[in-house]
């Protein structure tokens, strides 16, 4: 049969039936979202959910998760460990079938678990298919059993290794770099952030966290243990514990409602940022849902039945808004549902419609308790809602003049934007650079037919410190909009972002790799997760990385990024190399700044990824807000990782 003939003869040979283990592995994407960093600590999430649904069941109070030295991770509890007797539909152990079966697991008996953060039920499962080797060791009724897998197979069949008095499941697994080629070195600060939001979500438990990678000179490992005795009470104060509460306690509850179990806790602070966080069984769902909905009529509904009860509103000529209740409130909401139904794979957004009226009743109970209680912070709340009510109208005029300015409105480009000739977004980038000098260089090296450069002038507005009609009005920050061409939204969802008309999809931040340009980078950054949040979760951000070093000798010349490239380039050309340490982009000329921080085919980008929305909340709002202490903690333990000029 010709070639020709083959790729046309569509049969039932053509058709692969995966099944199972062999479907994960050829499409990954499908189960832990992407290949990526992301999906390499989805893994170590999967395994760390089934011992906290354990404990949601009662059956676990500590969970230990650890960083070999090999770089695999270990996660052991003393929950009731896995089955391991005869499972009688697969003729093997129970162990097994939860190990190497897709679908197979506790989680769809209702006996067993009665809420459970993995919907799907192929957590585990999906870990030992993804993994190069796995073993699972299990404390079970006064014995110890053991199995080990291979890419999801297993490779004896499950045993008896020894008695204890303990009980639980250990695993250990090292991801296959065959699957994740971009990178198997877990995160430190990615794992132990969500670690923390676990311990603060299941108040009661102990998670040791653990990394062997690194010891300290006593020869002790990393170590962090989280303990949350008031779950979200405290996690609403670390949270918050970078900004200025207006009232004097976290308003909290914890409680069922519907037999639908609810906990709630929010506090009033000076910003004027919304920062709400939802949960259901532990999962984030950053894209909300009808649990959100819940606590938004709740909390507006007697905010206002309040406010207009005080005669506070009285003077006031326009109607508050859903938005003036929120402002400067850091919640969080977290519910317990027996079958949620999330939208999408991702699991981000609840659909359960019954859930809706339990947390709204919940959220009116208890706010309405707080605030007979506490006339004091009752009245200086609903001060804080009318201010928000006027500056929303100040901002209305300011956001009507960047409508009116965007590219579609028909105001034209920024004057200072040079822009590209391509008009397909798609392959088109935009960079901001810092000050005339450097877009000035940029622009005389960039390729037009893509590269779009927009200088700023200095360093833009600190959006964490101000109303949201200041932000509108900078210049800077006006010129970013209308080069985008994003729409900013209508004063009814001011918080929404049309990228429907969005020129360039990549978004480059270039700055100096200095003190100077990492607070400028801080402060674009800022500036795009309080107002273009959309715009980095849809992958559109990403800050370039010039070199620090240009190293020289004859004919020959390397860059280096860091001291260590800088040291190894300067060795290999005989140790008596010249040495340029680049201060600014504007030290460069246009072909080096081309060559090293602008060319695809070399440059490297750094993209701008969320992996915890509450914790990038807390880290802006330390590094940008008032509290001097935080900051400084903060840059003194990082400072590794800054480049401090004298």
């Amino acid at each position: 049969m010709s070639e020709e003939i083959k790729k046309n003869n569509y049969s039932a040979d053509s058709i692969q039936a995966l099944e199972g283990m062999e479907h994960v592995r050829m499409r990954p994407s499908m189960y832990i979202g992407d290949v990526g960093v992301r999906g390499l600590h989805h893994l170590v999430y999967e395994v760390v959910d089934n011992s906290i649904d354990e404990a949601m069941g009662g059956h676990c109070d500590t969970i230990g998760v650890a960083i070999n030295e090999d770089g695999s991770v270990t996660v052991e509890d003393n929950g009731r460990g896995i089955p391991v007797d005869l499972h009688k539909k697969e003729g093997v152990s129970a162990l097994e079938v939860v190990m190497t079966k897709i679908g197979a697991g506790g989680k769809f008996d209702k006996d067993s678990y009665k809420v459970s953060g993995g919907l799907h039920g192929v957590g585990v499962s999906v870990v030992n298919a993804l993994s190069v080797h796995m073993k699972s060791t299990v404390f079970r009724d006064g014995k110890i059993y053991e199995q080990e897998y291979e890419r999801g197979k297993s490779l004896y069949p499950v045993k008896q290794i020894g008695e204890t008095d303990k009980r639980g499941t250990r695993q250990t697994f090292y991801p296959d770099d065959t699957i994740f080629t971009q990178t198997t070195e877990f995160s430190y600060d990615t794992l132990s952030a969500r670690m923390r939001e676990l311990s603060f979500l299941n108040k009661g438990i102990t998670i040791t966290f653990t990394d062997k990678r690194e010891v300290d000179d006593k020869g002790e490992f990393k170590v962090e243990v989280f303990h949350s005795d008031e779950g979200l009470k405290e996690y609403i104060r670390y949270l918050d514990g970078n900004r200025e509460p207006i009232i004097s306690h976290v308003i909290s509850m914890d409680n069922e409602k519907g037999e639908i179990p609810v906990e709630v806790a929010l506090i009033y602070n000076t910003s004027y940022t919304e920062n709400i966080f939802s949960y259901v069984n532990n999962i984030n769902t950053h894209e909300g849902g009808t649990h959100l909905q819940g606590f938004r009529s709740g909390l507006t509904r007697t905010l206002k039945k309040y406010a207009d009860a005080s005669g506070m509103l009285d003077k006031l000529k326009f109607e508050i808004a859903g938005d003036d209740f929120r402002e400067g409130l850091t919640a969080i909401i977290s519910v317990k549902v027996a079958e949620p139904q999330f939208e999408g794979q991702t699991k981000t957004k609840l659909g359960n419609r019954e859930v809706v009226s339990p947390v709204s009743q919940a959220v009116g109970e208890m706010l309405e308790n707080y605030l007979e209680e506490n006339p004091n912070d009752a009245r200086i709340i609903i001060q804080k809602v009318i201010l928000a009510a006027q500056a929303r109208h100040a901002a209305k005029k300011a956001r009507e003049m960047v409508q009116r300015k965007t590219v579609m409105g028909g105001g034209g480009l920024p004057g200072k934007l040079s822009d590209c000739s391509e008009q397909d977004p798609a392959r088109c980038e935009v960079y901001l650079v810092e000050g005339d000098s450097a877009g000035g260089t940029a622009k005389q090296g960039r390729d037009r037919a893509f590269q779009a450069i927009l200088p700023l002038r200095g360093k833009i507005l600190n959006v964490e410190k101000a109303m949201h009609h200041k932000v509108f009005e900078n210049e800077e920050i006006r010129n970013i909009f209308t080069a985008l061409g994003v729409t900013v939204g209508t004063e009814e969802d001011s918080k929404a972002l049309n990228l429907s008309k969005l020129r360039y999809h990549k978004v480059i931040i270039m700055c100096d790799a200095d003190v100077d340009g990492s607070h400028i980078s801080t402060l674009i950054l800022t500036f795009f997760f309080r107002f273009m949040k959309e715009l980095i979760e849809e992958g559109h951000v990403y800050i370039a990385a010039p070199p620090l070093y240009l190293v020289k000798k004859g004919n020959k010349k390397e860059y280096a990024w860091n001291d260590v490239q800088r040291d190894q380039a300067n060795e290999r050309m005989g140790g008596s190399a010249a040495i340029q340490r680049y201060k600014g982009l504007g030290e460069m000329n246009a072909e080096q700044l081309w060559e090293t921080t602008m060319d695809p085919n070399f440059r490297t980008l750094r993209q701008v990824t969320i992996d915890s929305l509450a914790e990038a909340d807390r880290v802006f709002s330390m590094l940008m807000g008032d509290e001097v202490p935080p900051r400084r903690e903060f840059i003194e333990k990082n400072a590794v990782y800054a480049n401090i000029d004298a």
